[in-house]
């Protein structure tokens, strides 16, 4: 027997179905203020990660708070991006809050780990990690995915680089003289941003589950299927 979970990154979005033809001309003016937010939030957010590493290290734990925070900030981040040319997937203005907001049609989650591998936390952000390092920086670009180690370790995503970038404007130019966002487009867009984002929550200790290296599609995050009595690592369901 086989049970279904998710990956405990979750990644939703829902396309907006009346996009405005030129409304993308001037998201790069309307999200100044969240950029300049999100600048001072991303500070934290080393800072906090730094000290949890150390949690970690030395407790095999993540402290909730700053877990809680952290997740915020990329939740936050994931909204602008979508918005913005990440994927211009809504028209409606992210909300200037690190919690979940139910009627935004972008979700990110993580669920929390009861214990996290404290051996584990000194490799998988980076040496466990650059295989996916290469695949994202490909599909977000090396602009907009960055990984700097000196004492400690930081990544941003903000989209509009890399392939990512190229697909998005030319959805952007298909919606300008159509109306419509090409559905195709969007459902690879998104699937590179789920991959990229669960990259990004496993780079940030939030979890021992290696991120799969398969494009889930769409804007629906998929299952996992896990073996019952296995000790593999989970395989997403197709």
């Amino acid at each position: 027997m086989a049970t279904s979970v998710a990956y405990p990154v979750h990644v939703n979005a829902a396309l907006d179905p009346k996009a405005s033809r030129w409304l993308w001309l001037v998201k790069w003016i309307l999200v100044i203020p969240h950029y300049v937010v999100l600048a001072f939030l991303w500070i934290g957010f080393m800072v906090s990660s730094v000290i949890a590493f150390f949690a970690i290290l030395f407790t095999g734990r993540y402290p909730r708070a700053i877990f809680d925070y952290n997740v915020g900030v990329m939740r936050w981040s994931w909204r602008v991006t979508y918005y913005a040319y990440g994927a211009l997937g809504t028209d409606k203005y992210p909300p200037f809050t690190l919690k979940d907001v139910e009627d935004y049609p972008a979700h990110l989650s993580v669920d929390y780990p009861a214990q996290l591998s404290r051996g584990l936390v000194l490799v998988k952000w980076w040496l466990l990690a650059i295989p996916h390092y290469i695949v994202v920086g490909v599909f977000v670009g090396g602009g907009a995915w960055a990984v700097d180690r000196t004492d400690n370790w930081q990544w941003n995503l903000s989209g509009g680089g890399g392939l990512v970038g190229i697909l998005v404007v030319i959805a952007a130019v298909i919606l300008a003289f159509t109306g419509a966002y090409p559905r195709s487009l969007y459902d690879i867009i998104l699937g590179m941003n789920r991959w990229a984002l669960r990259v990004a929550g496993y780079a940030a200790l939030m979890t021992d589950v290696y991120p799969p290296f398969r494009l889930d599609m769409g804007g629906s995050d998929p299952t996992l299927v896990v073996p019952a009595g296995s000790g593999d690592e989970p395989q997403l369901d197709g």
